[in-house]
């Protein structure tokens, strides 16, 4: 039996636990970066921030023949746990790309001091071939919107010390 795939990806901030955490869950910040790509625009953000109620994300994206048609990826979450302003877990879904199958996010903000913090985020994939042929994608994905987390909101950032 093959064990879970899991993707972890940290980033720092210079801002509070706080600000952080929170903008995971106000949609006027979340529609900033939650699921947001490059060539795309956020169409719909809609969050309900408490345990057992959830976010739908739908990012409008252009199709990859060059005209000018375009497709919706609606991002879905059901949150399990939220523990402000530490740990946010919820059960997350994508249904445009034929799977409404849910895997498990956990979102974990550390204060690193009075205007500093470390978001790190986890999330288990399951097993098997989909989620080992997922997991770069998924990992490059999450690092996306950890980036432009910063710039949107945050955009002075703390050097990484090894």
């Amino acid at each position: 039996m093959s064990s879970d795939v899991v993707v972890r990806v940290s980033h720092r901030y210079s801002a509070p636990a706080e600000r952080v955490f929170d903008a995971w869950l106000t949609p006027g910040q979340a529609a900033r970066f939650l699921f947001r790509t490059r060539t795309g625009n956020v169409m719909q953000c809609e969050i309900t921030p408490e345990v057992g109620g959830g976010f739908t994300v739908t990012d409008r994206r252009p199709t990859s023949d060059g005209d000018e048609s375009v497709f919706d990826v609606v991002h879905l979450g059901k949150y399990v746990e939220i523990d402000r302003p530490r740990r946010l877990v919820f059960d997350f879904s994508v249904l445009t790309f034929g799977s409404d199958d849910s895997t498990r996010v956990t979102v974990e903000v550390q204060p690193l001091g009075p205007m500093a913090s470390e978001l790190t985020i986890s999330h288990n994939l399951g097993h098997g071939n989909h989620a080992r042929q997922v997991e770069e994608t998924t990992r490059k994905g999450w690092d996306s919107m950890l980036n432009t987390l910063e710039r949107e909101l945050f955009p002075r950032r703390i050097g990484v010390q090894l």
